[in-house]
């Protein structure tokens, strides 16, 4: 099963936390695929067109999304990764679902925990927000050996 691990990326803290989800997740056998290992503009001075192409293609390659939705509103980059899947996944019944990523506390704390809009669309698709790796990792592990 190909994932797509969509989550922000720019401090060393989000792409470390997304590093290590994506190495237990390979510890598990499934094939990730993580934005920020190919390129960051940042760093390779790759242009918007080319980082988008890039992206893409691991979005359309992928059989789930799992996106992490820290932080005090859900990453703009991830909230477009999600839409995109979602239209995706009305034309091709191979894509699954996004899985919502949601450790964050202040998520947590009752009321509404991400984006409306964002919520029915993972939702929409038959996805569902988890509140930790291991949450994921049983939904994943379900889904892959149906």
């Amino acid at each position: 099963m190909r994932i797509y691990f969509a989550g922000p990326l720019f401090t060393p803290y989000e792409r470390g936390y997304i590093d290590a989800c994506a190495t237990r997740l390979r510890d598990e056998d499934f094939e990730v695929f993580v934005p920020h290992e190919h390129a960051l503009a940042a760093i390779d001075g790759v242009a918007p067109a080319g980082i988008f192409a890039k992206d893409w293609a691991g979005i359309v390659a992928a059989d789930v999304m799992l996106a992490l939705l820290d932080g005090p509103a859900i990453d703009d980059g991830v909230a477009c990764e999600i839409g995109i899947f979602h239209g995706l996944m009305q034309s091709d019944s191979r894509r699954r679902v996004v899985v919502g990523l949601l450790t964050d506390m202040r998520g947590m704390r009752g009321g509404q925990d991400v984006n409306p809009f964002v919520r029915g669309c993972i939702e929409a698709g038959g996805g569902s927000i988890v509140h930790s790796l291991d949450e994921a990792l049983a939904l994943l592990r379900a889904w892959r050996d149906a």
